[in-house]
């Protein structure tokens, strides 16, 4: 019979509340995290409407000064959900083997929104000018990179991408490396924040 695996505690960011329980009065009282895009000018575009993280504050979740800088959106928010998830488990990683502690956290896009940014930066300004973070930001698997250096554990890390569903596979591949004997604790789930503005009017290519 396999290991039985459960949920142990629950963190979220999202449109609707960033918090388990602002997310569920939301879901049950039918409100909607949908409205104007206000992250940038919309007037242009056929498209105005999204659904944005509201109120929130990195510096709520022991997230430092220093990282809300220098990180984007993506892994703030998995950062940021991953602490109230350990909360509200009552995981005390003072008293746990963190090598025996993973993270999997899936994203279909990941930081495209700030690749775009320094797309647009090199093109304008030449390769000096971008960031030396561009690829440590933008690649899909440092939310999960990201929330192990937070909370310091060194289990297996690694990301999925499957669209829409990388959040739910990830939860079930966490389940799947507990079950296998790879860890006994998987901090899992999917993030995401790619509303942009779409900085890239124009692209010449020479072939």
């Amino acid at each position: 019979m396999k290991q039985k695996v459960v949920i142990t505690g629950v963190g979220v960011i999202t449109p609707i509340g960033n918090s388990k329980e602002k997310m569920w009065d939301s879901l049950i009282n039918g409100i909607s995290g949908a409205g104007l895009i206000t992250k940038f000018d919309v007037s242009e575009y056929s498209s105005k409407i999204g659904a944005l993280v509201k109120d929130f504050d990195p510096l709520k979740y022991n997230i430092s000064k220093k990282d809300d800088s220098r990180l984007i959106d993506f892994i703030k928010y998995a950062v940021a959900a991953s602490v109230e998830a350990t909360q509200d488990s009552g995981l005390d990683f003072n008293n746990i083997d963190r090598t025996k502690v993973g993270v999997i956290i899936g994203s279909g896009i990941g930081g495209i929104s700030f690749m775009e940014e320094q797309c647009a930066i090199l093109r304008e300004k030449g390769p000096r000018k971008i960031s030396p973070f561009t690829v440590p930001l933008m690649i899909v698997d440092m939310a999960a990179g990201q929330v192990a250096i937070h909370h310091g554990v060194k289990g297996p890390n690694l990301c999925v991408s499957t669209a829409c569903a990388s959040g739910a596979h990830a939860i079930g591949e966490a389940v799947r490396i507990i079950q296998h004997g790879d860890a006994e604790v998987m901090i899992a789930g999917g993030t995401e924040s790619a509303i942009q503005a779409g900085l890239l009017t124009e692209i010449e290519t020479d072939f």
